[in-house]
């Protein structure tokens, strides 16, 4: 008995006391998901403990108001809730915690490990939605950035602060392309979010990349696809607040949300649960515009000198380039890649459909001679896809059209220059020299016949 008492004295040794008052409340209802607390008047965001008859707590957020209760939605599961049920507020309203210590951990929406690592050590704290800048705060995209895909640094040359997306259906390569640049870019830090993926790719994308000298880079934030809605939004939102913090900083950071379809969903059950009615194919306009909100927080910083270049993955779903997400996405960004499941089929990786993807500060970043080449080479990418089932057929006579006689002439060179193995690097130097290089192939024989 004495030894019992020992050890539970021993425990509340170690267990922490809250020092002065906190804020609490009382469970009123539940319904579908959504709780209504009362006595709690916390901002939207804020978290909060709900107590149960075992000591266990569950952790829920702030989603909305009504009627002067607080409407709050679980992180976890409800299996603990019970009526009338004590709720206490939790953490700084509308802050995350943030610092040096996040680099080469890999943590969830709430910034618990996920890696069999000790608790993460930092006191600084960053708003999860921001802090918003006046638009002359952020500067323009002058510096190229390398992502280590020849294709992309060659045909669609990326700018350090710049937006990017990667648009493709389901299974076409998304993922494998974003390991590669998450691999080889090069920036101070990577963070990378890995929002309503597979359990089995979060697992396998830490194996590879935790490890090594990079690993003292990368911050990953991850929420599989069987978490609650609002935690997989949080994490997107706490992967946003990492990036910035490090912008601050004066750091360039590469930030890279896989997927934004995913955000939008999770966005969406949200709407959906406070009564927001679906208006753009079951969209609702708040689901919309929380993908804006988070493109919008990359960018150059005119201040701090820092920089976030964001990469987002969008889901087609169905294959469908005109579903709202990707409609919505397209708008904001500052340029698109757009895999086809087409080139997939053949074998072709990464299947980057070039005539159909762009940088819009490809002009800006790259030099003029690159862009003239990165033009001539689309002209005759595009040809030879136009007029693939025509030749195919054997209907097309040569002479007919010298810019596809120089496509054909020349395919298996140009397919050599668009392809790169999964775990191949081309520095953004030597793919502006073989796109050089290729080009000079091309020509030699219009100039000799000439």
């Amino acid at each position: 008995m004495l030894d019992l008492m020992s050890l539970e004295l021993e425990r509340f040794g170690r267990a922490s006391v809250e020092r002065g008052p906190f804020r609490s409340g009382k469970v009123v209802a539940c319904d579908g998901g959504l709780i209504e607390v009362s006595g709690l008047s916390e901002p939207i965001g804020s978290l909060g403990a709900i107590a149960s008859d075992s000591g266990e707590e569950a952790l829920a957020e702030v989603i909305g108001f009504r009627r002067g209760h607080s409407l709050m939605m679980l992180l976890g599961d409800a299996q603990l809730l019970q009526p009338r049920a004590s709720v206490r507020a939790i953490g700084s309203p509308g802050c995350v915690r943030v610092g040096d210590a996040l680099l080469g951990r890999a943590v969830d929406g709430l910034g618990q490990p996920i890696d069999g690592g000790p608790p993460v050590q930092v006191s600084e704290t960053w708003p999860l939605l921001g802090k918003r800048e006046g638009a002359l705060a952020r500067s323009g995209v002058t510096e190229s950035f390398d992502c280590g895909v020849r294709a992309v640094n060659a045909l669609a040359t990326m700018g350090v602060g710049q937006r990017m997306g990667i648009i493709a259906g389901s299974g076409v390569g998304k993922s494998v392309l974003i390991d590669t640049v998450a691999a080889n870019a090069e920036a101070d830090v990577a963070v990378i979010a890995l929002i309503g993926e597979r359990a089995r790719e979060v697992s396998d994308f830490v194996a590879r990349h935790m490890s090594g000298t990079a690993r003292g880079r990368i911050v990953v934030v991850a929420v599989p696809a069987d978490h609650a809605p609002n935690l997989r939004l949080r994490a997107a939102q706490y992967a946003s607040a990492i990036a910035e913090y490090f912008r601050e900083k004066g750091r360039k950071v590469m930030l890279v949300l896989d997927s934004l379809t995913r955000v939008a969903h999770a966005a969406r059950e949200l709407a959906l649960v406070l009564g927001e009615p679906g208006a753009a194919r079951g969209y609702p306009p708040s689901a919309l515009s929380t993908i804006t909100r988070l493109v919008e927080r990359a960018g150059n910083c005119a201040t701090s000198g820092g920089a976030v270049t964001g990469i987002y993955s969008v889901l087609a779903d169905g294959d469908d380039t005109s579903d709202p997400v990707v409609d919505t996405a397209r708008a904001i960004l500052d340029g698109h890649l757009v895999l086809s499941r087409e080139l997939a089929q053949r074998g072709h990786y990464p299947a980057i459909d070039i005539p159909a993807s762009l940088s819009r500060v490809m002009h800006d970043v790259a030099p003029a001679s690159q862009v003239e080449a990165a033009r001539r080479l689309r002209a005759l990418i595009a040809a030879r896809e136009q007029n693939r089932d025509l030749v195919m057929m054997g209907a097309y006579r040569a002479g007919s059209d010298p810019e596809l006689d120089a496509a054909l002439a020349h395919s298996n060179a140009i397919d050599a220059f668009l392809q790169q193995p999964r775990d191949a690097s081309v520095p953004l130097a030597q793919s502006r020299a073989q796109l050089s290089d290729l080009l000079a192939q091309i020509d030699a024989p219009l100039i000799a016949n000439a």
